[in-house]
């Protein structure tokens, strides 16, 4: 008995120690949680919004930019349409850059509609297109 009056505290400082190091750290690394906008570990790429590696900066910033435009469209139920983003007619960049820029953002877009259509149909949802 009276062992389990030392062992009772004991435990309940183990297990309020562990819970308070999970409020300061959050959960452990080496299991990450992931969901939008983050790399999952079995997507080529490190994940399908992520650019390819071989894109320079202007490219990449435009695939993010373009990811976010084509969740967008995808999220109010438009059709895909590329050019009616206006990010993507007049590119908020430099002259110079412009191409660089719309080849990243097309692409983006490209892989955000995929991808939501892809989950969209994967779990049985219902959308309709305007």
């Amino acid at each position: 008995m009276k062992i389990n009056r030392l062992a009772l505290p004991a435990l309940a400082l183990a297990l309020g120690t562990s819970a308070m190091l999970m409020a300061q750290n959050g959960p452990p690394q080496d299991h990450p949680q992931y969901g939008y906008g983050q790399n999952h570990p079995d997507h080529d790429r490190g994940g399908w919004d992520a650019p390819p590696q071989e894109f320079r900066d202007m490219q990449r910033r435009g695939f993010h930019d373009g990811v976010e435009a084509g969740r967008n469209d995808f999220e109010n139920h438009r059709d895909p349409n590329v050019n009616r983003r206006r990010e993507y007619r007049h590119p908020p960049v430099p002259p110079s850059a412009r191409d660089e820029y719309r080849e990243g953002f097309r692409h983006g877009y490209d892989s955000a509609f995929s991808h939501f259509r892809e989950d969209h149909e994967h779990h049985g949802e219902d959308h309709d297109r305007r």
